[in-house]
């Protein structure tokens, strides 16, 4: 059976895609996506099983309700930095993947507000399908906030930091 995450990533790829419907079966579970009016419907059928479980519908609307609500936080956190100050540059997601703020656990974040930094800076790196993409600045400047936390998924164009140019 798939883990919830790869779930996950099925859906954001399917919804990227052109494709309108996705079936996938694996020892007896099987999974129905399907694009309808631009949004994902997931259908998911457990193996045959001894004990009870859970109906199918109860994880799906779970699984619905959660991006609303990160969206919801999303918006109530970068809405109020928006009417501080239109002339700040957003450094956007250039995909759908998780934000990683520096190249290993081990080491120092990339950028943190106050930085300056130049067009080719590295200023955080986004995981999509295992491949890690390192993501530049763009522009010459100061990083005035970091819009999101390290191992965050993020969205094709969701702002990731603000920078105030020079």
């Amino acid at each position: 059976m798939l883990k919830i995450q790869e779930i996950r990533e099925l859906i954001k790829l399917i919804d990227q895609s052109s494709i309108n419907e996705f079936e996938y079966e694996q020892e007896g579970a099987k999974i129905s996506l399907k694009k309808g009016g631009g949004e994902t419907v997931v259908q998911q059928t457990p193996a045959p099983q001894a004990r009870v479980e859970q109906p199918a519908p109860a994880p799906q609307q779970q699984q619905q309700a959660q991006p609303e609500q990160k969206e919801q936080k999303e918006t109530e956190k970068s809405e109020p930095v928006k009417e501080m100050d239109e002339s700040l540059h957003k450094i956007e997601s250039p995909m759908v993947g998780t934000f990683y703020s520096s190249p290993s656990p081990e080491e120092d974040v990339y950028v943190k507000s106050g930085d300056k930094v130049s067009k080719d800076s590295i200023v955080c790196i986004i995981e999509a399908m295992k491949l890690f993409n390192e993501i530049e600045a763009e522009v010459n400047g100061e990083i005035v906030e970091v819009l999101v936390e390290n191992g965050q998924l993020v969205e094709y164009g969701q702002p990731l930091f603000l920078v105030k140019k020079q």
